[in-house]
């Protein structure tokens, strides 16, 4: 059985990057050090993913490895920031060498992707648990925040939406998929793709940002409760798969509004900007859609067809709480 130390040298330690990445230590010290570029301000996130709460234990160690780190590189695309590294926090419940090795491989091939390093952290024996700090940077002024939207802005969304929550109805039994179909909307669960190209050609053009996490309801009301306005959603323009346009009106609506597990970029930008929008993101090779838009006051409605909108409230549906049973 490998201990402690012999998993991080054989795992996790690796070559140091090249100067210039902003990593001049790395692991092998108590500390990373990091040197931002010259004027740069460093945006940093933390997210911890449970077994139990944020996965199931059947899935893949590898897609453990690239969804734990995924979602905190969303974080700093959603801030509009350029990652420099990254640490993590592993608990085992044993010395598990194939499990590690696979985490790992997952983890490094994202991390890779983004030519960034692993910078350090911590393991212990205890229930699964992932948690990972990345750093970025971004320069002064620029960063996406939630605070920033106005009356009169568009309301966009990257990727498609939803089909993380349609695997979850699979795997609680609420729902039946093909085996090709539900491999899908699996992979969109166990494997999200981080819109960090986005973040970036979105900075000095979107007047907010916030990623997916926890569903679509959920997250614009942190964007309107920080913004001080409120919003209408378009809930036929919400981009969605053809696996989940074949289910029911109220499957839809559930996946679509509060399906939570996303990591798409939900943000706003000034109407007179509509076609650099869409060239910033034809340039960062992600797919948008205006969704709706900002209004003046305080409430979040739905626009459920034409002619037919409601306030978000009666609708029952609301983002994921890790206190509550949902």
């Amino acid at each position: 059985m490998a201990g402690e130390f012999d998993l991080i040298a054989k795992h996790f330690m690796r070559p140091s990057h090249a100067p210039g990445t902003g990593v001049m230590e790395g692991i092998g010290d108590d500390c990373a050090l990091l040197q931002p570029a010259p004027g740069q301000q460093l945006a940093v996130s933390s997210d911890m993913l449970v077994e139990g709460r944020h996965f199931l234990s059947t899935v893949q160690p590898e897609r453990l490895g690239h969804k734990a780190l995924a979602v905190n590189l969303s974080d700093l695309a959603a801030c509009g920031a350029e990652p420099l590294g990254f640490t993590l926090a592993l608990a085992l419940p044993r010395s598990d060498e194939a499990f590690v090795a696979a985490l790992a491989r997952g983890l490094f091939a994202l991390a890779d992707a983004h030519g960034i390093a692993l910078i350090g952290g911590d393991t212990t024996a205890g229930p699964l648990n992932l948690c990972i700090t990345a750093i970025g940077q971004v320069p002064p002024g620029q960063a996406l925040l939630r605070s920033g939207a106005r009356a009169g802005d568009e309301l966009w969304v990257s990727g498609l939406l939803g089909d993380a929550r349609l695997a979850l109805e699979v795997f609680r039994g609420t729902l039946a998929l093909d085996a090709v179909y539900f491999e899908s909307v699996r992979r969109a669960m166990e494997q999200p793709e981080p819109r960090v190209a986005l973040g970036l050609a979105l900075r000095g053009l979107a007047s907010s940002a916030i990623d997916l996490s926890d569903g679509l309801l959920g997250d614009l009301g942190h964007v309107l409760r920080r913004s001080g306005c409120g919003a209408v959603v378009d809930m036929p323009a919400l981009p969605r798969s053809a696996v989940l346009a074949r289910q029911t009106a109220a499957l839809q609506q559930l996946c679509l509004l509060a399906g939570g597990d996303d990591y798409e970029l939900l943000f706003t930008a000034a109407a007179a900007r509509r076609s650099e929008v869409i060239a910033a993101a034809a340039k960062a090779g992600v797919a948008v859609t205006c969704c709706g838009r900002i209004v003046a006051g305080a409430g979040l409605h739905v626009m459920l067809a034409p002619g037919h909108t409601v306030a978000a409230a009666t609708l029952g549906l609301r983002g994921f709480d890790h206190f509550d049973g949902s």
